[in-house]
């Protein structure tokens, strides 16, 4: 049982990383449906991994899927974007503040950890990373329901994070602001740490606008 268990979470682990790269690379155009029938026919699969696999990049931020309709590749939009990311600011600075009083020097040496990783890793592999990087630290907190919200909209955010190129320039920042947030933590200085946050976020949110108007507009 455990192991048709782990083959089945491993089929529709690839049908949604398959899927979710055609998105990125805009092989799979926007608002294109995506029917389960012709999906299980071409991954050779029933119905049931392909329903889940749907289920989990509509979490993602990846696929709409209306009631009685077929699920589509979700829509590029700005407002959606600066929505995201300004969502963002507010539920991350809470769980930032939230976690700072009980971060231990272990939990922070695992997000510098993840930060050595961020900063050898390839561009493709920054998203989930950097995901990592930020909930390691606010996990802290034990605020579930935040968390929950906070991953939801980091993935949300990751969907147009991959969809853009970001320059060495820009990589090298985001790793200042992230060593700034460490330094800010092993010192638990609270309103710093949370500043910081704010302001990485804002300056991603200003820098990617102008990219995803772009691809708005195409």
């Amino acid at each position: 049982m455990a192991d048709g268990t782990e083959r089945s979470g491993q089929v529709v682990a690839t049908i949604v990383e398959t899927l979710r790269q055609e998105i990125i690379s805009g092989k799979l155009n926007p608002d294109e449906p995506l029917g389960q029938e012709q999906l299980a026919t071409r991954f050779g699969v029933s119905r049931m991994p392909v329903r889940e696999a749907i289920r989990q990049l509509e979490t993602l931020g990846f696929v709409t899927v209306e009631p009685n309709k077929s699920a589509r590749v979700a829509p590029v939009s700005l407002a959606d974007f600066l929505e995201i990311y300004d969502m963002r600011i507010a539920a991350e600075c809470l769980a930032m503040k939230s976690a700072i009083p009980e971060l231990t020097n272990t939990r922070i040496d695992e997000a510098e950890a993840i930060q050595d990783q961020i900063e050898a890793a390839p561009i493709g592999a920054f998203g989930d990373l950097n995901i990592q990087f930020h909930m390691t630290l606010y996990r802290a907190s034990g605020r579930h329901r935040l968390l929950a919200h906070v991953q939801a909209l980091g993935n949300a955010a990751d969907r147009y994070q991959c969809m853009t190129v970001a320059g060495p320039e820009i990589r090298r920042k985001s790793d200042l602001e992230h060593r700034a947030i460490l330094e800010h933590c092993r010192q638990r200085d609270s309103d710093a740490a949370v500043a910081m946050v704010a302001q990485h976020i804002s300056d991603a949110r200003d820098h990617l606008s102008g990219l995803i108007g772009d691809l708005e507009d195409r």
